[in-house]
C-alpha cells in the first residue's frame, strides 16, 4: 500500500512496503533534448544542488511545472531555447527512458532538436546560471573527460554520446 511520507513543490517521498521512493508531484515530466546540429551537439553545464557541484547535462527541463496539460514538444522547445539559446525547426519524441528506476519513479521523454537557429544567449531563467556548450559530435568523449577532470559531474544521459567511445576502450 502506497503512502506518502512528505511533499513539496516538485517531489514526493513515498513508501510502499518496505521500499522507499521519490516521485515528481503533481504529475510533472521531464523532457530531455538531444539537440544536433551540423555535426555539434549542445550541452550544458550548472550548478546542482543536490550534488553540490556543476553538472555536465543535455538539455532538460520540466514540463506542466508551471503550465497545466503542457504538451512534451512545447516544452521541450520552451526549455532548449530557454537554456541554450537555440530554437529547433524540428522536434520529435525519441521515446520515454526511467532515470534511476531504483530509487526515483521519474521518467523522461528524449526529444530530437534538429534544424537548429541561434536565436538568444540561452543560460536559463532566473536563478538559473546555465553555461552552453557547442561540442563536435567527434569530440565529446575527450570534452567529457577534460570537464570531468575539471571536477564536474557527468548525467548519466551523457551516455547516449559516450557508447561508442566506451565499448571501444579496452
Amino acid at each position: 500500500m502506497e503512502e506518502i511520507v512528505w511533499q513539496g513543490r516538485f517531489i514526493t517521498a513515498k513508501r510502499d512496503g518496505k521500499w522507499e521512493y521519490v516521485s515528481r508531484a503533481r504529475s510533472i515530466e521531464a523532457a530531455v533534448i538531444l539537440a544536433v546540429d551540423d555535426g555539434h551537439v549542445l550541452l550544458v553545464e550548472q550548478y546542482r544542488v543536490p550534488l553540490g557541484g556543476w553538472c555536465l547535462e543535455l538539455p532538460a527541463g520540466l514540463v506542466g511545472d508551471d503550465r497545466a496539460g503542457e504538451a512534451v514538444l512545447a516544452a521541450a522547445g520552451r526549455e532548449l531555447e530557454e537554456e541554450t539559446g537555440y530554437r529547433a525547426a524540428r522536434l520529435s519524441l525519441l521515446g520515454r527512458f526511467a532515470s534511476s528506476p531504483g530509487m526515483v519513479s521519474e521518467t523522461f521523454t528524449l526529444v530530437r532538436a534538429d534544424g537548429l537557429v541561434r536565436v538568444g544567449d540561452g543560460g536559463g531563467v532566473e536563478d538559473e546560471q546555465i553555461v552552453v556548450h557547442r561540442v563536435p559530435l567527434s569530440d565529446v568523449p575527450e570534452f567529457v573527460a577534460a570537464r570531468r577532470a575539471a571536477g564536474v559531474v557527468m548525467d548519466v544521459k551523457l551516455l547516449l554520446l559516450l557508447g561508442g567511445a566506451i565499448l571501444a576502450a579496452p
